[in-house]
């Protein structure tokens, strides 16, 4: 007789549209758990890191402004006429909250937090500021090159102004391929717009344009806390990310229990979650793949293997032993 457990289930009736957490775009900061107290020091303001392009970590960071193999008599133009690029005060965020190599890097190892902000409320406490999406290439955009060979030809004061605006924007809104994992979009000021704090260049955003904030998979009970009475503060809501033991997509839990996924730049409620995990699963689905192996599976699976069978015989070490020596013969006959 089968022994499959019956599953308590949490699914709900299905609805006729998604629920979604936020309409309208969203950014996405990652934070280090030390930072975060700093970040949000300012009872009424969020404080973000701004640096300047001579101080990214990217040291190519300003090669696809043009393919720097010209004449060099186009080059000196180039030179004469572009210079060094204007240095404004940049922050970047990301279009995601899910993408794990920033959770590695810049929260952490997920020990740290995602504060999610509304890119138009930041708008509107700095309308001169510009937002723009990075795009990944490995080489310098031509038309960039056919502008210098233009401006250099028929020396016009347009044709000048237009190069530069084009330089301009491939400078800050490009950067090679190897970093498009970062789904960059940055937010460039002036210098009037940020304070300095200990040789650092911060932008005060209002806490009215933080939306949510989101606590890594390892975020110690300290940092969720802290992050709890600063959603209470800001009046904005609290995840915590969740790694799935059946995908490689995370899933987020909110403060009431609610599962929600990020799709399509928003975050959606999951109408059907895991009976025994929690976690997302399919509409047919009242279990994860995991939580659906049931006793009967795990006694056949153990019956089944022959590792099992070599161990209880005293075989096992002898076994992989010598197995390991026919790989090293075969490796070493290639």
């Amino acid at each position: 007789m089968s022994t499959r457990r019956r599953p308590k289930t949490k699914r709900s009736k299905p609805k006729k549209s998604i629920k979604r957490a936020e309409v309208s775009a969203r950014l996405y900061k990652y934070l280090g758990p030390q930072v975060i107290a700093k970040a949000f020091a300012a009872e009424n303001s969020v404080a973000f890191k701004c640096s300047l392009p001579r101080d990214f970590n990217d040291p190519y960071e300003l090669f696809l402004t043009i393919d720097y193999h010209q004449d060099p008599e186009a080059l000196a133009y180039y030179r004469e006429t572009v210079g060094e690029v204007t240095q404004h005060p940049t922050t970047c965020f990301s279009n995601s909250p899910e993408v794990i190599p920033m959770w590695a890097h810049y929260a952490e190892n997920h020990e740290g937090a995602v504060v999610e902000v509304d890119e138009a409320c930041i708008m509107q406490r700095y309308p001169d500021a510009a937002f723009g999406d990075v795009d990944y290439a490995d080489q310098a955009e031509p038309r960039i090159a056919e502008l210098l060979r233009h401006a250099h030809t028929t020396c016009k004061p347009r044709h000048v102004y237009m190069l530069q605006q084009a330089v301009g924007s491939a400078a800050y809104f490009t950067k090679l391929t190897c970093w498009s994992y970062e789904q960059e979009r940055r937010l460039l000021v002036s210098k009037k717009d940020v304070v300095a704090a200990n040789g650092i260049d911060l932008l005060r955003v209002p806490t009215k344009c933080v939306t949510a904030l989101i606590a890594g998979c390892r975020a110690s009970e300290e940092t969720k806390k802290s992050l709890k009475d600063i959603a209470g503060r800001t009046g904005s809501r609290y995840f915590e990310m969740n790694i799935s033991r059946s995908n490689s997509k995370p899933y987020f839990i909110d403060g009431a229990g609610t599962v929600w996924e990020f799709r399509a730049g928003q975050f959606e409620e999951r109408d059907f979650t895991c009976g025994s995990c929690g976690e997302p699963v399919q509409q047919d689905k009242d279990q994860c793949p995991w939580c659906s192996i049931a006793e009967d599976d795990e006694h056949e699976a153990a019956r089944r293997n022959p590792m099992r069978m070599l161990s209880a015989h005293g075989l096992l070490e002898g076994y992989y032993r010598d197995m390991a020596e026919i790989d090293r013969k075969h490796h070493e006959g290639k």
